[in-house]
């Protein structure tokens, strides 16, 4: 299975495109390079993770990925 045709791949793949989007005229440039970066680390994760071979590296990065969640739900809390 490629990452690619992963539902939980997509979202935040569109999500972080999303976020660029609509912070590309912030000034604050300190958090939008924090918020922008959980963001796609988010996807990246995901990739990272199904390009490894054994089960518990996989893992490892979908944990990572669930964290970054956490960050990115934290840095859009504090958005607004």
């Amino acid at each position: 299975m490629k990452f690619e045709d992963l539902e939980v791949w997509k979202r935040p793949s569109k999500l972080s495109v999303e976020i660029y989007k609509e912070l590309s005229t912030l000034k604050d440039y300190g958090f939008k390079d924090q918020i922008t970066r959980s963001g796609l680390s988010i996807p990246s994760n995901i990739a990272e993770g199904f390009g490894r071979v054994g089960d518990k590296e996989k893992r490892n990065f979908l944990n990572y990925s669930k964290g970054s969640c956490a960050e990115l739900r934290t840095q859009i809390y504090n958005w607004y």
